[in-house]
């Protein structure tokens, strides 16, 4: 195990990665389904944070393993023993999806996430070991995952006594370890092989919300579903795919590969990303059960807005994802901020409209926003073309 070229040429993504990818499918079902049963029952707040508790779990884990395969993959017999071992730590984690949100039970959730650790740890020993020009790097981030698995595993003997603080706590030291280890120097992740690593997780992100509206409508299609339901249905496939075409609009790799210090803030930043495109399919669950009067005790607009927030955020952190030119800053287009208005709008005429047309309007401000991409100066793919010029 060595450090792989950061100029290797074709670098994609390996059958390996694809695998491990999909064992995260059954885990953000669960807890896009639960915290849609939260939404339903007029929990939201509630919900809300354990969603992005047991949200961090998932793509904190998914992350370190991405960046160290993207660094130090070499698919021998060891390397795939320990990815089987944490693919084996997400299913568990996902068992324990169901009791956390039920009872605040984070024992399943946190030895699942025990046993992906223990099997990531493993490898930046082995790392250590095999590449002595970053050992010190590797082993900054086995001993920093170390000290934190006890610590997380001690947070078990508190109950549900401050869980969110203990949380956050503890999260920020884990997002703490990379920045940390890497002033020992830098790993060798790929700039283009990262940006597809993120892009094939977000189609599965993508995918589950349309697996969630397919399978919200289905169990009301027997029952002989009206019209409002089948416009909710195609308004929910309308606005992935706009999002999807939105997100791969300008490659992140080129401007990746530039400016490999904005790895930190493009690599964290997704953390909002994620949970938004996640939380959309929990949404449409919400926005199906409305229209289907199975949440009858919901507001409309509470409604829409399970659909309309995360779109909004998804929207803003597409602009603030784009590495910027140099001695500028990301920012907030003139497209999204419209955009983000009409969204604002259609949830306050949610109550006069309705849900179902209230996700027709959101299916339309998407569309817009694709437009504008499409028929105007695409502004963004202007500036990364300023990008590569500067540099």
């Amino acid at each position: 195990m060595s450090a792989r070229a950061v100029e290797e040429p074709h670098r994609t993504a390996t059958p390996l990665e694809l695998l491990f990818d999909l064992t995260f499918v059954a885990a953000v079902a669960q807890l896009a389904g639960r915290f849609a049963h939260g939404l339903v029952s007029d929990h939201t707040t509630v919900a809300a944070d354990e969603f992005l508790m047991v949200f961090f779990a998932i793509w904190w884990a998914w992350m370190n393993f991405t960046w160290f395969a993207s660094a130090y993959d070499c698919d021998d017999l060891a390397y795939r023993i320990a990815a089987f071992v944490q693919m084996g730590g997400v299913v568990v984690l996902a068992a324990g999806i169901g009791p956390a949100f039920d009872h605040g039970d984070y024992a399943a959730v946190s030895i699942g996430y025990l046993v992906m650790r223990v099997g990531l740890i493993s490898l930046w020993v082995r790392a250590a070991v095999q590449h002595p020009a970053g050992r010190l790097t590797a082993l900054r981030y086995a001993g920093g995952m170390a000290t934190l698995q006890l610590l997380w595993l001690s947070r078990l003997a508190l109950g549900e006594h401050a869980t969110t603080a203990t949380f956050l706590a503890l999260a920020v030291l884990e997002l703490l370890v990379p920045p940390w280890a890497e002033r020992r120097g830098p790993t060798s992740w790929h700039p283009h092989h990262i940006a597809e690593r993120y892009a094939l997780f977000t189609i599965i992100l993508l995918g589950e919300s349309v697996f969630a509206a397919t399978t919200a409508v289905a169990a009301v299609v027997e029952d002989a579903a009206g019209p409002e339901l089948v416009m909710v249905s195609a308004a929910s496939l309308v606005i992935v795919a706009g999002l999807w075409w939105l997100y791969f609009s300008v490659p992140a790799g080129v401007g990746l590969e530039k400016h490999r210090r904005w790895s930190f803030v493009w690599g964290y930043g997704h953390y909002l990303f994620f949970a938004a495109v996640a939380a959309l399919g929990a949404g449409f669950e919400v926005v199906v059960a409305a229209g289907a009067g199975e949440a009858s005790g919901l507001a409309a607009w509470a409604a829409l807005a399970a659909v309309v927030v995360p779109v909004a955020v998804v929207m803003v952190m597409l602009d603030l994802l784009q590495v910027p030119l140099p001695g500028s800053l990301p920012r907030v287009r003139i497209v999204t901020a419209a955009a983000l208005l009409s969204l604002g709008t259609a949830v306050l005429a949610a109550e006069r409209f309705g849900v179902t047309t209230g996700v027709g309007l959101v299916a339309t401000v998407v569309v817009g926003a694709v437009l504008a991409d499409v028929v105007a100066p695409d502004q963004r793919a202007s500036e990364r073309r300023k990008l590569e010029v500067h540099s």
